[in-house]
């Protein structure tokens, strides 16, 4: 059996093939390179690249295969949720190849498709259930309990912002670049290896735990808090560079409008960065542990684009141990990304299990 596999949700256009639960080729293409102009990803953007890119791609993963579209058993494609025009483009795609083909599509969700990213690489009984899993990625943030692989419950959501969109908009706060959890989570790491002797952490953003024992998020107050302490550096700098010998050059930046991210420096950058991933990795590690312990279970999952974060992975480690519980994460960082490898092993699990939410047959457009 083999399976093409399609994810377009956002701003990665990926194929793969799967050979059963065995992945034989992936390609992705990144589309960060043009969304670091606008710190964020613009849907109509985002949906025009995944157009220039989608045959190409298409093209590579059945290159490295050696294999046609005629030797495709099925189709598996992102429908929901995330960017409407982005999720279209491949919609289409899958759709025209299964009417021209006759080739049957299966409708993959992507969230789940990200708790099922740990399924590649491991044998199906590695992953045992009951288990906790916390997903941590661009607009979710959630925990789920599994009571098997078809069985789940969302017992907490993020209110507001998730755990990445916190990193983004921290990041763009600093005027770092974008995506911002891999640079925040670089500047913290060279800011532990600057201090490692005389290194503190100050605490200086709050955890916000909302209702005691409750698994709920709320990232928006931290950001708040990110923006105040910004702003406090950049008026304590610019009352020492008016106060030093730099006095005359800072008037001739003035002349010529310069920006307060000159005014940040690099050392304020890194501990804020410090700072920052340290109080949004405590809040995601101990809600999911403690979701384990209230519900007995002795296995905790992480999944989506935060879950290669070393810091939140660490967290969670020392954690279970200390708890006894078996943690799991991705076995390769690509995994965390958006993949079509995640597709694909979902729905290779759903058609071997004949688990199928929609109608597998031709995805309507």
């Amino acid at each position: 059996m083999k399976i093409l596999a399609f994810e377009t949700s956002c701003d990665d256009t990926s194929v793969a093939i799967f050979e059963n639960e065995k992945l034989l080729a992936m390609a992705t293409k990144s589309q960060i390179k043009i969304h670091n102009e606008t710190w964020w990803v613009v849907p109509e953007v985002a949906a025009r690249e995944h157009a220039n890119s989608i045959f190409d791609v298409l093209q590579n993963v059945l290159t490295q295969t050696w294999l046609d579209l005629k030797d495709i058993d099925y189709i598996a494609v992102t429908v929901s949720p995330w960017l409407l025009p982005s999720l279209m483009t491949w919609t289409t795609v899958a759709s025209s190849i299964s009417q021209t083909l006759k080739i049957p599509i299966l409708p993959i969700n992507h969230i789940e498709a990200h708790i099922f990213s740990n399924f590649l690489d491991r044998k199906e009984d590695e992953i045992t259930f009951p288990l906790a899993c916390l997903t941590v990625s661009w607009w979710h943030n959630e925990i789920y309990v599994m009571k098997s692989m078809w069985e789940m419950q969302r017992v907490g959501f993020s209110w507001d912002d998730a755990g990445w969109e916190a990193f983004d908009k921290a990041a763009k706060m600093m005027w770092l670049w974008y995506p911002g959890w891999p640079i925040i989570s670089q500047l913290s790491q060279k800011w532990q290896e600057k201090m490692w002797e005389n290194l503190v952490q100050k605490n200086i953003f709050p955890r916000v735990w909302l209702v005691k024992r409750e698994h709920n998020f709320s990232f928006s107050w931290l950001k708040s808090a990110v923006k105040r302490e910004v702003e406090i550096r950049i008026e304590k700098n610019k009352n020492i560079l008016q106060n030093d010998f730099w006095n005359i050059f800072f008037e001739e930046l003035n002349k010529k409008s310069l920006k307060n991210d000159i005014l940040l420096t690099e050392d304020d950058k890194m501990e804020l960065s410090f700072e920052f991933e340290n109080a949004i990795t405590e809040v995601l590690s101990w809600k999911l542990i403690d979701t384990a312990l209230q519900n007995n279970l002795k296995t905790v999952m992480l999944a989506g684009w935060v879950s290669a974060n070393s810091k939140l992975r660490l967290e969670i480690d020392k954690l279970s141990k200390k708890n006894n519980i078996n943690f799991i994460y991705p076995k390769k960082n690509i995994y965390c990304m958006d993949n079509a490898a995640m597709i694909g092993i979902l729905a290779y699990y759903r058609i071997k299990y004949k688990k199928f939410e929609h109608k597998i047959w031709i995805v309507k457009i």
